[in-house]
């Protein structure tokens, strides 16, 4: 098993940045990618970024593209998404999940472990 925990939420004004982080543990090295997804009240959860343990690659939601980016530190199995310019619509419950396999990085239902969110609240 893989546990992810997420930190970093919390109330910022618009134009603000905060940076989420989503350690892992347990049976790490079944994970080959995390990605950021995310869910506000009333809709659907969302796909956020994504980033490869191995190679780097890295993707982005149209949304977030230019504002937010994503990074990981391989020795401390934590990954970070760091979110700059952000709007009110930016708020959300921010999740990380991993997988273990290959596919559509964007895609929820093919990630494995989830982590149990942070909320993000971003003022106008």
């Amino acid at each position: 098993q893989v546990q992810l925990v997420e930190s970093g939420g919390g109330l910022v004004q618009a134009g603000g940045s905060l940076r989420l982080s989503c350690a892992a543990s347990g049976r790490t090295a079944s994970v080959i990618a995390t990605g950021w997804f995310r869910q506000a009240p009333g809709k659907e959860r969302e796909f956020v970024s994504a980033i490869s343990w191995s190679s780097g690659f890295t993707l982005f939601a149209d949304s977030v593209k230019g504002r937010f980016t994503i990074s990981r530190d391989n020795a401390k199995n934590t990954v970070y998404l760091q979110m700059n310019s952000l709007k009110p619509e930016d708020t959300a419950v921010y999740y990380c999940a991993g997988r273990g396999g290959g596919g559509n990085y964007n895609r929820a239902n093919e990630y494995d472990f989830w982590g149990q969110g942070t909320q993000v609240t971003v003022s106008s």
